[in-house]
């Protein structure tokens, strides 16, 4: 790859990065500049910069860190939560990530250690999401607890925190975290309901709806 490719790819994934960032704010999965985003782009982890709103950034705000968290691109300081980034990068195949403060997950991550299996869609985030205990924001003890959260998953709960979610594309790693989101006040809604229990999906059917889901869409 020629270098004017490889500005190409990074100027492209950080557009794209930005776009991912403004939607979580637009669709109220953030609120200000709570939560943050990354995605890789080569041997580079583009990240969003630590208290910018997302709608002043710019190409010239580009950040970028290295796998050890070196920063090699860009004069903002990176996110807070970039140990949690590295972390899903070094742990997994993840191209991207996303991490919101979304009011639904958040309350579900105060009262249950694994969100209860009440949709099928719990199966596309590769079964009933997990929640990593409490730790301080931008600490490895919290990075530690969500990669112990995520194991064969792709997407978990920070106790009292927010959501991470992490994908092939921001895409991907967006839309898990919306569908998170909705699993999240799909429950709590069901479960405020004056004597009555929700029913819940067995192993066996989110087994049959992971089987299924492996042919699911265009295929291309």
């Amino acid at each position: 790859m020629t270098d004017a490719e490889r500005q190409e790819t990074i100027d492209r994934a950080w557009r794209d990065l930005v776009a991912t960032a403004r939607r979580t704010a637009a669709e109220g999965l953030v609120v200000g500049t709570s939560g943050n985003v990354s995605v890789r782009a080569g041997d580079l982890v583009l990240v969003t910069p630590s208290g910018v709103p997302y709608d002043r950034l710019t190409p010239e705000d580009a950040v970028g860190v290295d796998l050890d968290g070196r920063q090699v691109l860009g004069d903002l300081k990176p996110t807070s939560e970039l140990p949690l980034h590295l972390e899903v990068y070094r742990g997994t195949s993840a191209r991207a990530v996303v991490h919101t403060h979304a009011v639904h997950a958040t309350a579900v991550s105060t009262l249950v250690p694994t969100l209860p299996p009440i949709h099928y869609m719990t199966a596309a985030l590769g079964g009933p999401v997990r929640v990593a205990p409490y730790a301080l924001y931008g600490s490895d003890e919290l990075a530690a607890g969500m990669r112990a959260a995520l194991e064969d998953r792709t997407a978990c709960l920070l106790q009292n925190h927010g959501t991470v979610a992490h994908g092939d594309t921001l895409d991907q790693a967006y839309d898990r975290t919306a569908q998170l989101e909705w699993m999240c006040r799909l429950w709590l809604t069901a479960s405020s309901v004056p004597g009555r229990t929700p029913t819940l999906l067995s192993g066996a059917q989110l087994a049959e709806v992971e089987e299924r889901l492996r042919g699911y869409g265009q295929g291309r």
